[in-house]
């Protein structure tokens, strides 16, 4: 079993992979007590045996380890790189060098297109395509010690060897079925820096409230943008500074002094003093401060569609007519939410895109207009041109 811990090692391995159509890669990180994830071990393979060196650790937490060797790899267009459930991989690579592996194959993406149901996890795809099982004991093990011991060492190896053997088959099958460009499609978002790069003033779009005015929500903005900030910049989850909850509660209550801040019921101890007790009376000012013309607005965009209740659930049962018959899982076309969405004249969500429309979105539109019906047939459903 090779551990890589010098650049020269990585770099003549990053050369031979490149002799081969394709790599597998993995990767070991602790994020629990850091905004940022904290890399602790990359796993690598290409095509061919166990004992037979294509298959390696790269420690980088070894010092004077430069990931540059990989960082060419993953710019190389002529190697596929496959990942599995590769968002939280790549976030830790564009993070540290502003790469993507190109081309991607993430073969969880990959595993629902070829009907494997949602979210096909990897000891799933193990288990049905290579026929083995897989030890998790160490799966939750602090990566960033070491020595790592023989069994996290095992346990690491097997997520990119075993990945080839699925690699070949989920590629094979999109070949056979033509359906390459689906999963092209949705790699898209995983290979966009807005997927990763968070601005600390949109920050306040995911902080969930029941009120829409706008002043309400100018506190919330500045509460949420120090918040993320602070985060990053001293590397530290955003719920250690302080959780959605306390903010709501503070753009409620708009403390003006550290003692108001005393009476806080939500706010974590640590933050009622210091640099973050500070942050939070200065962006409290400066929302109950912003201009009027500067007011957040919450979107209304939607809030006047009106679901037909019974064309949703007619769009349901087709949906789930049509992703049986495609094999394909229908999380990946369509949430429930979306379906609602069409059903009350809505047009501009995912399934009237791309593969998604071949699949169900223009069987859609057709039910909405009244151009087909639905008629069960024993186990099935048929869709009926009127």
């Amino acid at each position: 079993m090779i551990t890589i811990t010098t650049t020269e090692d990585l770099a003549a391995f990053c050369k031979t992979a490149r002799e081969h159509p394709y790599v597998t890669v993995d990767t070991e990180f602790l994020r629990e007590r850091t905004y940022y994830s904290k890399l602790c071990l990359i796993q690598l393979a290409y095509p061919g045996g166990d004992d037979d060196g294509s298959a390696v650790l790269v420690d980088p937490l070894s010092d004077g380890l430069s990931l540059e060797p990989l960082y060419d790899l993953y710019r190389d267009e002529s190697v596929v790189k496959v990942f599995h459930a590769a968002r939280q991989d790549l976030e830790i690579f564009w993070v540290d060098a502003k790469v993507f592996p190109v081309p991607l194959f993430d073969t969880q993406v990959a595993a629902m297109v070829c009907g494997f149901g949602e979210q096909a996890g990897y000891e799933t795809l193990v288990r049905k395509i290579v026929k083995q099982g897989l030890d998790k004991t160490s799966r939750f093990t602090d990566w960033s010690r070491r020595p790592l011991t023989e069994a996290q060492k095992t346990y690491a190896l097997a997520d990119v060897t075993h990945l080839r053997v699925i690699y070949e088959f989920l590629a094979a099958e999109l070949e056979k079925t033509g359906r390459s460009h689906w999963v092209g499609e949705e790699l898209r978002v995983l290979t966009n820096p807005a997927t990763y790069d968070i601005q600390p003033e949109d920050a306040w779009k995911r902080v969930k409230t029941r009120t829409s005015s706008g002043k309400f929500l100018a506190v919330v903005r500045e509460l949420a943008a120090f918040r993320e900030d602070y985060a990053q910049t001293n590397n530290v989850p955003r719920n250690r500074v302080y959780k959605d909850d306390a903010l709501v509660e503070l753009a409620s209550t708009k403390p003006r002094s550290h003692s108001d801040l005393g009476g806080s019921r939500l706010l974590l101890r640590e933050a009622r003093k210091g640099a973050i007790a500070d942050g939070i009376l200065a962006a409290v000012k400066r929302g109950v401060d912003c201009p009027q013309d500067q007011l957040p607005k919450a979107d209304k965009s939607r809030e006047k569609l009106q679901v037909n209740p019974a064309l949703a659930d007619l769009l349901r049962v087709l949906l789930k007519s049509k992703t049986e018959s495609a094999s394909v899982a229908a999380k990946l076309i369509a949430t429930s939410a979306d379906l609602d969405l069409i059903a009350s004249g809505e047009r501009d969500v995912p399934a009237m895109h791309g593969w998604r429309f071949e699949v169900f979105g223009e069987d859609a539109l057709a039910l909405c207009d009244g151009k087909i019906a639905l008629a069960a047939k024993g186990q099935s459903v048929k869709v009926v041109p009127l």
